[in-house]
């Protein structure tokens, strides 16, 4: 089965942001991504840095991180908001959720980008450009940001094709496709290549990415150690790194489980049982991680494709599967409208460590009783096996027979 890996990045996240809040104050105000405008810095004192610039600005070879004063020089006319870290944070939910719907994995790489892995969905998607399109719309229209997709079978190309020519746009960059469209560009495009890399490979006469690719790697591993090595094998489009995700902030970091269903779902009570496996899986892994989640969500994709989804903010963050369940439940009570069924999936987010879990007096006993049960549940499957122990709701009717004759 051929691996199929979308990258999706938000086009100059921080002033797309900003220039959705502004217009959702004034719907009559001009578009700050369609203007010369930045992220940061006060034109007043001409104090700051930039973090994120409009297309128009590139223009002006504006650029992120350097001082507002030399923006200015280069462009007297830009318009400069303040950060609105509370939206960014918000939007990045938004997006990282809706990207949960569609993917059976995502991996949040930072604030605005994330990789998803849609190998083996052709069936329920169909052709992969087809749906990358389909899916940016979806978001532009939905939450008014547009987005890059990367397409291709690892990683590295997948972020790689994200970044060629913007906004709003899908790209493929396969390794056959490599020769043609990575090799011709600089070689400080390439991921991971930052500036002063780029002055020491412009320096051995490497100029491309295509000529970095041809270089011995032996003189790259003489010149950059272990770092040579991963040089040469991102500029040849390999890649063994899994990306390890920038953004530390366990609150970005969520658990999630679905399930595609062989037949079409139609009775409320398959419906919660369904409910009731993707708690415990996502309950297990919660516990195994020491996390809880003060958000949960649930879904479901009807015959048509189209998808359903509905979240709660809980009192308190949690870990159980009891509670993950009912209140998966309740969402899909309030959210079905009896159409037929094909997927199911069950979400927590915003997971914070730790043990500390906030009660009152009339759910200490009842918590105790499901911590006990959840822990009981775990030891014996990490010991025996996810198979080893199955609750009697999730049994079938000829294995409830069975069971019952013994």
């Amino acid at each position: 089965m051929e691996t199929v890996i979308f990258h999706v990045d938000v086009n100059s996240a921080f002033l797309s942001w900003s220039a959705v809040e502004a217009l959702k104050r004034d719907p009559d105000s001009v578009d700050l991504r369609t203007i010369p405008s930045a992220v940061g810095g006060d034109k007043a004192t001409r104090h700051g840095i930039i973090t994120a610039r409009s297309i128009p600005a590139k223009k002006y070879h504006v650029t992120t991180g350097e001082p507002v004063v030399k923006a200015l020089e280069k462009c007297p006319d830009l318009v400069l908001v303040p950060g609105d870290y509370g939206a960014y944070s918000r939007h990045s939910h938004e997006l990282m959720d809706h990207l949960r719907k569609y993917a059976p994995v995502v991996q949040q790489y930072s604030i605005d980008e994330a990789f998803c892995d849609f190998t083996g969905t052709k069936k329920l998607y169909g052709d992969p450009v087809s749906f990358a399109h389909k899916l940016k719309d979806e978001i532009y229209e939905t939450y008014g940001f547009s987005v890059n997709v990367g397409i291709s079978s690892n990683k590295l190309l997948a972020k790689m094709a994200s970044d060629f020519e913007k906004p709003n746009r899908v790209h493929t960059l396969y390794p056959e496709e490599v020769p043609g469209k990575m090799w011709p560009l600089p070689v400080g495009d390439l991921f991971s290549v930052g500036k002063s890399t780029a002055a020491r490979l412009h320096a051995l006469g490497i100029h491309t990415i295509g000529e970095l690719a041809h270089t011995d790697e032996s003189i790259l591993v003489a010149q950059f150690k272990s770092f040579g090595h991963a040089l040469y094998e991102y500029a040849n489009g390999r890649s063994s790194s899994d990306f390890a995700a920038r953004d530390k902030d366990t609150k970005n970091k969520s658990y999630s489980n679905e399930i595609t269903i062989s037949h079409d779902v139609t009775n409320t009570e398959e419906a919660h049982l369904i409910l009731l496996s993707l708690a415990e899986s996502v309950g297990s892994r919660l516990r195994r991680d020491g996390f809880k989640v003060s958000v949960v969500q649930a879904y479901y994709k009807d015959a048509g494709f189209a998808v359903h989804s509905k979240q709660l903010t809980l009192d308190a963050p949690t870990d159980s599967t009891q509670k993950l369940y009912e209140t998966g439940v309740e969402l899909f009570d309030l959210l079905w409208q009896e159409e037929p069924i094909r997927l199911m999936g069950l979400s927590g987010a915003r997971a914070e460590s730790g043990e500390l879990e906030q009660l009152n007096f009339f759910d200490m006993e009842k918590s105790e009783k499901r911590k006990k049960l959840d822990t009981a549940i775990d030891e014996v499957r990490n010991r025996f096996g996810a198979e080893a122990i199955t609750r009697a709701s999730l049994l079938d009717q000829t294995d409830r027979k069975r069971l019952s004759r013994k």
